[in-house]
C-alpha cells in the first residue's frame, strides 16, 4: 500500500506531505475528521488507519470523478466514511446534517490531483490538448472557454494579473481578444506563447494564465476563505486545521486567516484602545510553513510548491 516512505500511491495520485499531515492532526480512535478535498483518498486512508477502530471521516470533493475513486478506495472502511459531492465552503452545513457537532481535525489540500492534470478532457493543463473546461464540478455552467471568448480585455487583464500574478497580463489579454474564439487548450497556449515567448529556463508562458483561469472558473479564493471560517467553526478545543496550498495567493489567505484568528485585537494600528472585541480562537502551530523534502520532490515533482500550515483551536470557555 505504501512506498519506502509509507506514502500510499492511490491510482495516479500521490498525497503531498503525507506524514506531516498525519502528524499534524490529533488522530485518535474515536475522533471525527473532515477531509474537505478528499480527491483519490490518499490522505483519507492514513486518517482512517490512524483513527481506527472507531474514527469517522467526512470526505468532500467538488469533482465526481474523484469521489468515485475515493468511494472505491475507502469502501473497506464501511460506515466510518461518509462521502459527499460538495465544496468545502459548506463543510460545516454538511457536518451538521450528519449530526456532527464538532470535529478533531479539518484537512484542506488545495492542489490539483494528478488525475485531473493528466486528463486532457478536463482542460486544466496546456501540456495536453483538450477543451477549455477547467471545472472541478462539471455540472456548473461557467467554463474557461466562456471566460476567454466572452470577457472584456479589461476583465481578462484583471484576472490574469490578480489570480496569475502575471506581469504580462495586459499583453496576453490583448492577444486573447485579438485571436479568439478558442476551443482548445493548445490554441490558447499557443496564442499566449506567440506574445510571451518561452525563455531558456523557467515556466511555460501560459502557466500563470491557466492558473488564473482555473481560479476564476472555480471561484477558488472566495471558496477558500469560506472554507477556513467553516472549518474553524467545526473544531473542538485542541482540534486542528491543516491546510496545504500550492501558490502564493492561497498561502497568503491561509497565513492571514491564521494570524487574525490568533490575535485578541484586530483594530487598526492607529486605534489607541481596542474597540473590535475580537478574541483569539486559534494558536498558530507553524510559524513558517512546512515544505516537502528534497526526497519527496524527487519522487513527486508536483509537490515542490506545497506549503503546509497548521492552526489549533483554543478553548474559549
Amino acid at each position: 500500500m505504501g512506498t519506502s516512505n509509507d506514502v500510499p500511491v492511490t491510482g495516479l495520485h500521490t498525497p503531498v506531505l503525507y506524514q506531516h499531515v498525519l502528524a499534524a492532526l490529533p488522530l485518535r480512535a474515536d475522533g471525527r475528521y473532515i477531509d474537505g478535498t478528499v480527491g483519490a483518498a490518499g490522505h483519507a486512508v492514513g486518517i482512517l488507519e490512524k483513527s481506527s477502530p472507531n474514527g469517522l471521516l467526512l470526505g468532500l470533493d467538488r469533482d465526481p470523478q474523484a469521489l468515485q475513486l475515493a468511494e472505491k478506495r475507502l469502501g473497506e472502511y464501511g460506515e466510518r466514511v461518509n462521502l459527499r459531492q460538495a465544496s468545502f465552503a459548506s463543510l460545516d452545513q454538511i457536518a451538521y446534517e450528519l449530526n456532527w457537532d464538532k470535529v478533531e481535525g479539518v484537512l484542506l489540500d488545495l492542489g490539483l490531483s494528478s488525475m485531473q492534470l493528466d486528463d486532457g478532457a478536463r482542460g486544466f493543463s496546456f501540456r495536453l490538448d483538450g477543451p477549455l473546461d477547467m471545472r472541478f464540478d462539471p455540472s456548473q455552467s461557467l467554463t474557461a472557454e466562456e471566460i476567454v471568448n466572452t470577457s472584456s480585455e479589461q476583465y481578462l487583464t484583471t484576472i490574469i494579473s490578480n489570480y496569475g500574478e502575471e506581469s504580462k497580463a495586459r499583453r496576453i489579454a490583448r492577444a486573447i481578444v485579438a485571436t479568439r474564439p478558442f476551443t482548445s487548450t493548445r490554441e490558447l497556449a499557443q496564442a499566449i506563447e506567440d506574445v510571451s515567448p518561452r525563455g531558456k529556463r523557467g515556466l511555460h508562458p501560459a502557466t500563470k494564465t491557466f492558473q488564473a483561469l482555473r481560479i476564476a472558473v472555480n471561484d477558488e479564493l472566495k471558496t477558500l476563505e469560506l472554507g477556513l471560517h467553516a472549518g474553524m467553526k467545526m473544531l473542538n478545543p485542541g482540534g486542528r486545521m491543516v491546510v496545504i496550498s500550492f501558490h502564493s495567493l492561497e498561502d497568503r489567505i491561509v497565513k492571514d486567516f491564521f494570524r487574525t484568528e490568533s490575535k485578541d485585537c484586530i483594530c487598526p494600528p492607529d486605534v489607541l484602545e481596542c474597540r473590535c472585541g475580537h478574541q483569539a480562537s486559534m494558536k498558530v502551530i507553524t510559524k513558517k510553513p512546512i515544505t516537502p523534502s528534497e526526497e519527496e520532490i524527487q519522487q513527486n515533482p508536483r509537490s515542490r510548491s506545497a506549503k503546509l500550515r497548521i492552526g489549533e483551536r483554543l478553548n474559549l470557555a
